[in-house]
């Protein structure tokens, strides 16, 4: 699962992917809504590749995170809608797919986020189960 080339941009709802780079920024699709709109390099823009969670002893990227998830969850959505779900019930799933996340350094806020983008990244179809490789099935 590569989420190099999807991006949360500071004031755009939803997640959007990379369909192009131009030269006073880029050009994205929204992943909910299809609609393709630029976006410039002074927009604030991160990359899902690049997010990390922190844990007791190091941190996570996010896709492997979000594999953890897809897999507990058996590749279904949640089944609360994290805008609006209770914080207790959000960190209860993280318990399951992240045992060690660090309790102090990870906020609600986070988590209903990564579970929003969680929903996103399967209804659009960017979460692909990992394969194994012949190493790792030995």
């Amino acid at each position: 699962m590569d989420l190099t080339n999807i991006l949360a941009i500071a004031g755009k709802p939803d997640l959007s992917e990379l369909v192009s780079q131009t030269k006073g920024g880029a050009v994205v699709m929204n992943l909910v809504t299809g609609q393709k709109y630029p976006v410039f390099k002074n927009d604030r823009i991160s990359s899902l590749g690049e997010i990390r969670i922190f844990t007791d002893s190091d941190e996570r990227p996010l896709d492997e995170v979000m594999q953890n998830i897809y897999n507990v969850l058996e590749a279904k959505a949640t089944d609360f809608d994290p805008k609006k779900a209770e914080s207790k019930t959000m960190f209860a799933l993280l318990e399951k797919t992240l045992p060690d996340y660090d309790r102090e350094r990870v906020h609600a806020s986070d988590v209903k986020k990564l579970f929003s983008w969680y929903n996103i990244l399967l209804a659009a179809g960017k979460l692909t189960p990992e394969e194994k490789t012949e190493t790792e099935e030995k």
